[in-house]
């Protein structure tokens, strides 16, 4: 059901009592010529009660602005819907009292919109001298207004078409759910003169000064209703709205708008035209200024004035000054002092056990009692020895992609450092997080090269950390002789390397427990979130040199060592070789000098800083 404040009729009830008071007190009634004046009224079931009401006292509002009389204006009313009844012809009445008392006593059809009928009527029957219209050969104006609240169920432009041309002037008036088109198939042209859509009050009373207008010969300018933004020009009958210069009208005819300069491409600006009531300028985009012939831009060299503060090099760009750093160095967070830059600092250099910054370079270097290899970068490998090793690496969703690619590649410097063959080492690799995949087990692969490969080709699984259930299936799989691994009679080492950055999401401790009980070395690599508890439950005795830990991804190629020192026969217990404590006296004079001179280069970057703070807080001053 409609709400009452959707209705479109409602608006002429909103009209109502100020159209009725406008007429009846706004002078004296126009005198025009002899007139024969039909008013078409839709009472289709589309029309409701109350807004049939509000028809009924627009059309006595209208009344009481005519002259009407035998020798004035007549008047007559049909009302349609599926049919077509005459309220009253143009003979019957000659007093308007007489013409308000059959409006008032109009009951609508409440049938369909059959407006084409409803012409046809007015032009063969309405019009026709019978009803009261005059003889043809008396030159007396018929004026047809049709008022409808909807779509035709009919044809009505053919019908409406042989009105007009039998000198039947038509109004179309169509409230807000009728149809436009069919409104200006029906009206006499010029059809912004005689087509009325009612949207709102202003609308409806636009309509009644404009019919009264043509009507009277009224100047309907200076009745003050016109909307026009800037001025109005009157016309017989009628009026139009004109612009003040730099503007044009807009498509509802009363507002003005600027005329765009800009939109004629004429204006010559290199980049942007700015509009302005009847004129234009230029303005540039950011990073340049406008030349002497207000048109052309050149970019502002930022650079030349002198306040960037670029430690090393200013290159100017649209946006302003921009600093860049020789080669060799990095831009401070500042961005413009430069820092030398830490050619180590990260995991791409092939350094094998340590790099080295030198400047604009690097070198590498190899743990006590081992040699640089020819390529400069690798050391001496295990030589000595058959161990099976599987690596469990954890690809759960908190190891995130880009470490995961990490991951492998410290994986794959781990196979660097061994003699991988099926009569040295095998190397095995186990991926889990939710659940648990063997990417290739212990005899599959006969070459550093090919497991290198492999372990490159890994895809990261996400999900999960149930490390409880990868030691489980390392346990009763991995080590197997299905899985390649030499039978225990040949008393080869079996060695279990745990990777993980988390809490495990499962119970760990019975099948860490039991690997142990199998005679498998467990080795546990933590970083980041792992937790320390999880990684001593892991490895194997003593747990300081079975577990590893770096606080992130990029930095865990430093554990590489004590691996290197642990998984090799020749180097560690195997070979009889004991491993370096880190709580013996020599090596923490070691760490506390490393530590020192770390602290060292800290205080001389900060002593940096600070003065290049200073510096630009004495011409920040010098500005101001």
């Amino acid at each position: 059901m409609r709400g009452l404040l959707c209705s479109p009729l409602l608006m002429l009830l909103l009209f109502l009592q100020p159209w009725e008071t406008q007429l009846q007190f706004a002078g004296p009634r126009c005198r025009t010529g002899p007139l024969d004046l039909v008013f078409v009224i839709d009472s289709s079931r589309s029309v409701r009660p109350f807004e049939f009401e509000t028809m009924r006292q627009f059309l006595v509002g209208l009344l009481r602005g005519l002259d009407v009389g035998p020798n004035a204006t007549r008047v007559g009313v049909i009302q349609y819907s599926s049919q077509v009844q005459s309220v009253f012809p143009l003979g019957a009445f000659s007093r308007r009292e007489d013409m308000e008392r059959a409006i008032r006593a109009l009951v609508p059809l409440a049938q369909g919109t059959m407006t084409g009928l409803a012409i046809q009527y007015a032009m063969n029957v309405a019009f026709s001298v019978a009803e009261g219209a005059r003889p043809p050969e008396a030159r007396v104006p018929r004026v047809a207004v049709i008022v409808t609240d909807g779509r035709p169920q009919d044809r009505v432009a053919e019908v409406a078409a042989q009105a007009r041309a039998r000198g039947i002037e038509i109004y179309a008036v169509g409230v807000q759910r009728a149809d436009v088109g069919s409104l200006r198939a029906m009206a006499s042209p010029p059809l912004d003169e005689h087509v009325f859509l009612v949207e709102s009050f202003d609308l409806i009373q636009e309509f009644g000064l404009q019919f009264q207008g043509r009507l009277c010969g009224k100047d309907l300018c200076a009745e003050g209703e016109h909307g026009c933004q800037h001025q109005c020009v009157s016309t017989p009958g009628t009026f139009h709205c004109a612009c003040n210069p730099g503007y044009q009208l807009a498509a509802d005819n009363k507002s003005c708008l600027a005329i765009d300069l800009c939109s004629q491409r004429t204006h010559g600006c290199e980049h942007h035209c700015i509009s302005s009531p009847g004129s234009y300028f230029c303005r540039c985009r950011a990073g340049f200024v406008l030349q002497q012939d207000q048109r052309s831009c050149r970019a502002v060299d930022h650079c030349s004035f002198g306040n960037h503060s670029c430690q090393h090099e200013c290159v100017s760009t649209f946006g302003g000054p921009r600093c860049y750093c020789r080669e060799g160095h990095d831009l401070l967070p500042d961005g413009r002092s430069c820092q030398a830059r830490d050619l180590c600092n990260g995991v791409d250099h092939g350094c094998e056990f340590q790099c080295v910054s030198e400047g604009l370079s690097y070198r590498c270097l190899c743990p006590k009692g081992q040699q640089l290899q020819a390529d400069g970068k690798s050391c001496n490998r295990c030589r000595e020895g058959h161990v099976d090793l599987v690596l469990l690496v954890d690809g759960s969703k908190s190891v995130r992609p880009q470490n995961f690619e990490l991951v492998k590649r410290f994986v794959n410097q781990i196979v660097d450092f061994l003699d991988v063959s099926p009569e040295g080492t095998r190397v095995g690799l186990v991926q889990f997080s939710s659940r648990v995949r063997t990417e290739f087990p212990l005899g599959r692969y006969g070459t550093a090269a090919e497991v290198k490969q492999a372990v490159l080709a890994v895809e990261y699984m996400e999900r999960g950390t149930m490390t409880g259930l990868a030691l489980r299936h390392m346990v009763e799989h991995s080590f197997s002789e299905a899985q390649g691994a030499r039978p225990r009679a040949l008393n080869v080492p079996r060695v279990g390397l745990v990777f993980t950055d988390g809490r495990s999401q499962d119970d760990i401790s019975v099948w860490a427990a039991r690997a142990k009980e199998e005679g498998i070395v467990m080795y546990a690599v933590g970083v980041g979130k792992a937790v320390e508890e999880e990684l001593r439950q892991i490895a194997s005795e003593p747990s300081e040199l079975h577990v590893s830990y770096s606080p992130d991804f990029g930095t865990m190629t430093h554990l590489l060592d004590n691996l290197r020192g642990s998984i090799c026969p020749e180097e560690g217990i195997g070979a009889g070789t004991e491993l370096q404590s880190p709580c013996e006296c020599e090596n923490l004079v070691e760490f506390q000098g490393r530590t020192l001179g770390a602290l060292e280069k800290l205080t001389q970057n900060l002593a940096q800083l600070t003065a290049r703070l200073e510096d630009l807080e004495n011409q920040l001053a010098t500005q101001k």
